[in-house]
């Protein structure tokens, strides 16, 4: 499970250091994707298969699952990392998400994400809302039962 929060610095080839403690989540080999947020999400191989699997059973004559297939494939790359624990981000994913230099890294349970640094700050403002979260998250049963 991916989860943390980390800040690491693109190269000038667009490499990205992976976490050490993702690294062995991502053994398999890993899909990275447009996020739904101005950001980037690091898939694992299994996850990404399942989801295309999903999206491939919707109706391609249904306009919103064409959206959404053009959405995630067009803006997806397979990656892998090198011996240095590094992936490499494409240029039209770090155009998307505005990724220059410094991001930070999220994780999220089944994927983690990558963002700037700014677009963070604007998630950290929204989650620590106590009054709006728990308007927001109420409707979810977080029991451990």
């Amino acid at each position: 499970m991916f989860m943390g929060r980390y800040t690491h610095n693109l190269d000038n080839k667009g490499r990205l250091t992976v976490p050490v403690r993702y690294r062995p989540l991502l053994a398999e080999g890993a899909y990275i994707t447009q996020g739904f947020d101005r950001n980037l999400m690091v898939w694992t191989k299994s996850a990404f298969e399942k989801i295309s699997q999903r999206i491939s059973q919707q109706s391609v004559t249904d306009p919103a699952s064409r959206l959404l297939r053009r959405y995630l494939f067009a803006s997806s790359d397979k990656v892998e990392m090198d011996r240095a624990g590094r992936i490499l981000i494409p240029e039209f994913l770090r155009q998307a998400a505005g990724l220059d230099g410094e991001v930070v890294i999220v994780g999220v349970g089944d994927y983690f994400e990558i963002w700037s640094p700014s677009l963070w700050a604007e998630q950290t403002r929204l989650l620590q809302d106590a009054a709006a979260n728990a308007q927001r998250f109420a409707a979810f049963d977080l029991s451990a039962d």
